[in-house]
């Protein structure tokens, strides 16, 4: 791809043209260490057999932590955030919901949750278990969000956790993997799963997290072989071999 090449927002392109010899899915199943997963086109897991839906980097309450640091965002990625949660959970209707850390930008976004939000969380927490699995950004238990609280979780033959260590069945986030391809000469980028037989990345949920590209060297330190980058698209996933997606 040249210099002169003009990035463009994907509302702009079709990303159906970037991944036309894709598996395109409304969603997708995957195996991770024997264990059958369905990757939902929000960026939610789900796993059936334990009726458990897991989301990663959250990022709860982004805007309203740039604000205080005078940088002014739109303060509705909280709201958005969990809307699309709720269709998820409606989708699925875990009994077990697993946020892989950085639910929260800060320490302080849990007080500074407006009261519908904190309504949302509570109906979102009803009726099932919530486990939080802390991560750098929130690495302590907060008050007042519901929930239980861990610093990992072993399952069956699967361990959650917020950074990836690169063990066999580890399901992990804080890396926020996004795919990069060219379209009608224009580069593209979206937010993606990572996964090989063994491990799996998860993309980042929330409204206004950042992403690191899956051909950078975090990647390829975990994955030992060529893995799948299963990319987000409004209604589908588009299932792409690492190689076929560019280097920034």
């Amino acid at each position: 791809m040249s210099s002169a090449q003009t990035f463009r927002s994907d509302a702009a392109i079709e990303w159906e043209d970037a991944c036309a010899d894709g598996r395109a899915l409304a969603k997708s199943d995957v195996t991770v260490a024997g264990t059958a997963l369905v990757l939902d086109p929000t960026g939610a897991l789900y796993w059936p057999d334990e009726r458990a839906l897991i989301v990663s980097d959250l990022h709860l309450e982004k805007g309203s932590s740039f604000a205080a640091r005078g940088v002014l965002l739109p303060p509705f990625d909280t709201t958005a955030t969990l809307s699309r949660l709720t269709d998820a959970a409606g989708r699925y209707a875990p009994r077990l919901v697993i946020a892989l850390g950085d639910s929260f930008h800060d320490g302080r976004g849990p007080d500074r949750l407006a009261a519908t939000a904190r309504a949302t969380l509570a109906a979102l927490q009803g009726g099932r278990d919530w486990l939080w699995i802390t991560g750098n950004h929130d690495p302590e238990p907060a008050d007042g969000i519901g929930g239980r609280f861990a610093a990992m979780l072993v399952l069956g033959g699967l361990t959650f956790r917020h950074k990836p260590e690169g063990s066999a069945g580890e399901i992990a986030g804080h890396l926020h993997p996004v795919a990069r391809v060219v379209v009608r000469e224009h580069a593209i980028s979206r937010r993606c799963f990572v996964a090989d037989r063994q491990r799996l990345i998860m993309p980042a949920f929330g409204a206004y997290a950042g992403g690191l590209n899956v051909r950078n060297g975090a990647f390829a330190d975990l994955f030992a072989r060529n893995f799948i980058a299963h990319v987000l698209g409004a209604r589908r996933l588009y299932a792409l071999a690492g190689a076929r997606c560019l280097a920034d």
